[in-house]
């Protein structure tokens, strides 16, 4: 079954329609409880300053941080709010944040949706396959963070090398890692001058500390699944609780979000259980039990000996059902 066949036979015109609604409202709400949030332990962080207390509030300082990516995310597809410019001003300053320039992040996502799993042209898969020590290094954020800084450098040198950025793209894409590379100079000067530590304190080493964890998320939506051009089978969700699926903005739902992209993250549950309805259970795990599976694997051979276009990494109680559905 390809991608196509998937989708159109999952929902109904009407049904798309009313799933793909936006709200201000609902996107003011969520953004409003991760900023708080952010805001509220950041407050906790700076009283615990002194104490062993600091630690376990600069933990939940940069796991909110880390997190906020997702809402990076939903901001690129403009499911946030209805108000679009609404969407591009919020992803514009969390991408500074996330030190993941926005319009960046959004061809590199794009291209992850229009050729998912595809190794040449998936704009999140551009890389050598896994061997445990390549794999380890990337779940520990170490070659997370080393990618991230050294391609907005790069780019801001006007050097690109990403196949998915077409010609066109290139000079915005190079405007903005100069724009960001520019404050962040400032915000390091400034820093320096007034004496601060503020910015490593509350930002940049919560953030960077705390990555394993963002990482979790990250690694488990698409490794170990087929690299055919199925959404069902090529993408996975995660088995989690209503904290974590909040953190995440609803993106454990993950084969949701990949089928139907245009439908905000706050329906994505909905959507989800229409999807099983008609295909069956998608495909799911749990975090920690991924991790335990996917290191086991790795250890064994590295990743280019697995195949291809067959799913790899199942729960140890077995995989999902699937059902095609009816004409």
């Amino acid at each position: 079954m390809d991608a196509s066949f998937s989708r159109r036979k999952l929902l109904t015109p009407t049904e798309l329609r009313s799933l793909t609604e936006r709200s201000d409202l609902h996107g003011a709400l969520q953004m409003a409880s991760h900023v708080g949030a952010i805001l509220i332990v950041g407050y906790l962080h700076a009283l615990a300053m002194g104490t062993g207390w600091v630690w376990v509030t600069g933990f939940a300082l940069g796991v909110l941080l880390n997190f906020l990516y997702a809402a990076q995310h939903e901001l690129s597809h403009a499911t946030v709010f209805r108000t679009r410019k609404l969407n591009e001003v919020f992803g514009r300053i969390i991408g500074f944040i996330q030190v993941f320039p926005r319009d960046y992040d959004q061809i590199m996502h794009f291209a992850h949706h229009q050729y998912t799993q595809d190794w040449e042209r998936d704009g999140e898969l551009v890389r050598e396959p896994y061997t445990l020590t390549t794999y380890l290094l990337w779940l520990s954020g170490i070659t997370y963070w080393r990618n991230r800084v050294f391609g907005v450098v790069r780019r801001a040198r006007g050097v690109i090398v990403e196949p998915f950025i077409r010609p066109e793209e290139e000079a915005k894409v190079i405007r903005e890692s100069r724009i960001h590379l520019g404050l962040y100079a400032l915000i390091a000067v400034v820093s320096v001058v007034t004496g601060s530590w503020a910015a490593l304190t509350f930002w940049l080493i919560p953030m960077v500390l705390t990555k394993p964890v963002h990482q979790l998320q990250n690694t488990i939506e698409h490794l170990g699944l087929s690299h055919e051009n199925d959404i069902l089978e090529n993408t996975r969700s995660t088995r989690t609780n209503a904290i974590f699926r909040w953190l995440c903005w609803q993106m454990p739902y993950h084969t949701a979000h990949h089928t139907f992209p245009a439908v905000p993250f706050w329906k994505l549950r909905e959507l989800n259980d229409r999807i099983e309805d008609k295909a069956g259970e998608v495909h799911r795990m749990g975090w920690i039990e991924f991790q335990i599976e996917v290191i086991r694997k790795l250890m064994a051979k590295d990743e280019s000996q697995y195949p291809i276009n067959e799913v790899w990494i199942v729960p140890t109680t077995g995989g999902r059902t699937r059902r095609v559905p009816a004409e």
